[in-house]
């Protein structure tokens, strides 16, 4: 019989969303420190793996004004980090930065800056975007045709692994210090180029490796030029497939990718996105369920959720009452509350709201609420360790990134009540494993990687 998983976890600190209560009396604001302090310091008494953080390059509108029902503002990703690295000491440092709106090769100085400064613990969730709605708020506008995005992407992550390997030697006052006099900024190995016909530029390292040697990469692309992309160049692969037999299959897909790309087929760890709602017992965890479901889609967020695809106000309708008989006044929806609603074909999908909310006899909120429901284990702490035993023995994972649903005290329940069960059952660290978020993963040594890369 093989050896369980070693099951991960990891925070997601989401940057747009609905799914995190902002109405509880206890909920922290974004903009304050002790919000990211609070819940970074749980996740690393938990054994987190990595506290990773969303991004939104514009703030989401809705009907063509501010939409007033979720994040407005949140401090740059890479500050937030550095100074969590000063109030932790092993958990990793997760930033979500964009390929297409950075400069490739100042992006990843600053992110060698985070890595060396927080000894070896920082990452890179790399995303792209490719529309001209973000791109006005950006000198260089919204360019990058879809179908190119993954091509840009990729040339940017090569020219940063260029850069961070370029300046190998031991870092000055270290125990090998002496081998770094070989080391030159003259020496052409050093000179980093990045073309990637939306971008040139040339530059050199001016940092040495952090303990880790690089950032970690992280990826959440779904569709196959992105599982490819994350299985030539990512780390670690997050995934909207946490259901159990949904999450065997796209695991299967990313080794098969993997081995295909010329690695190991582990050599990309998967980490689905997941919500987990406790409590003593089952039954009490459902109640509770209910009531997060409620409390996360409140009555202005229903009838707003309708609006996305609708295209127009529907503030006469009362969220208890039945859906709109009217149609949409449009045709495909946009991307101003982001990438689950863009490119929705209006009408095709409100006739299918509207049959399964006859056939299921749904109001707009209790609609909304089951579309929005999907994902989320719900049950005591024993049960729900119960079930993660069966992910791990399968191997159909390799952690999960926990978005809590309330913020900075959602993780509590799970780290003083779930994280124990876990560790009993021999599949959750009892300790960490090492100083850098590579050992925290469970990542192979960066030398093997980086000598089978210069070979091919």
């Amino acid at each position: 019989m093989s050896t369980p998983t070693v099951l991960r976890f990891g925070v997601f600190f989401q940057g747009v969303n609905f799914s995190t209560v902002w109405t509880q009396p206890d909920s922290g604001p974004q903009t304050d420190f002790e919000s990211f302090r609070r819940l970074a310091q749980t996740a690393e008494r938990g054994l987190f793996s990595a506290f990773f953080l969303g991004e939104g390059l514009r703030l989401r509108e809705h009907l063509g004004a501010l939409h007033q029902l979720d994040v407005a503002g949140r401090p740059d990703a890479q500050t937030q980090l550095a100074a969590l690295a000063a109030v932790t000491s092993r958990i990793g440092l997760v930033a979500t930065q964009n390929t297409t709106y950075n400069d490739p090769l100042d992006l990843a100085h600053r992110f060698a800056s985070l890595d060396l400064l927080s000894g070896g613990r920082a990452a890179w969730n790399v995303v792209t975007t490719d529309n001209a709605w973000t791109g006005e708020n950006f000198r260089r506008g919204g360019y990058l045709d879809h179908a190119d995005r993954y091509r840009h992407a990729e040339a940017v992550v090569v020219a940063a692994k260029a850069l961070w390997d370029a300046w190998d030697a031991p870092l000055a006052g270290s125990a090998d210090s002496a081998d770094s006099a070989s080391w030159s900024a003259d020496d052409p190995s050093t000179v980093v180029e990045v073309d990637t016909g939306h971008y040139r530029a040339t530059g050199r390292s001016r940092l040495p490796q952090s303990p880790q040697g690089r950032p970690v990469l992280f990826q959440a692309g779904d569709s196959p030029e992105g599982r490819d992309f994350a299985a030539r160049q990512a780390d670690v692969i997050f995934s909207a497939h946490s259901a159990f037999d949904d999450a065997r299959a796209f695991a299967d897909d990313i080794h098969q990718r993997t081995l295909k790309a010329g690695r190991p087929a582990g050599d990309v760890k998967i980490f689905p996105g997941q919500e987990f709602i406790l409590a003593d017992t089952d039954a009490e965890a459902e109640e509770k369920a209910r009531w997060v479901r409620r409390e996360q889609v409140t009555p202005q967020t229903a009838i707003a959720f309708l609006e996305n695809i609708w295209g127009t106000e529907l503030s006469a309708y009362d969220p208890d009452g039945p859906l709109p008989e009217i149609d949409p006044v449009q045709e495909v929806t946009g991307e101003t509350r982001g990438a689950g609603f863009r490119a929705a074909q209006a009408k095709t999908t409100a006739d299918a709201w509207r049959e399964r909310a006859r056939a299921e006899d749904l109001s707009i909120r209790e609609l909304v609420i089951r579309l929005n429901s999907g994902r989320g284990f719900v049950g005591s702490p024993s049960s729900v360790a119960a079930t993660l035993q069966r992910y791990a023995d399968a191997g159909a994972v390799d952690g999960f990134n926990i978005t809590p649903w309330l913020i900075p005290s959602g993780l509590d329940d799970i780290v003083d009540r779930l994280v124990p069960e876990l560790q009993e059952r021999g599949i959750y660290p009892t300790a960490y494993e090492g100083e850098t978020l590579r050992e925290n993963l469970g990542l192979r040594p960066l030398q093997e990687e980086q000598d089978a890369r210069r070979s091919a």
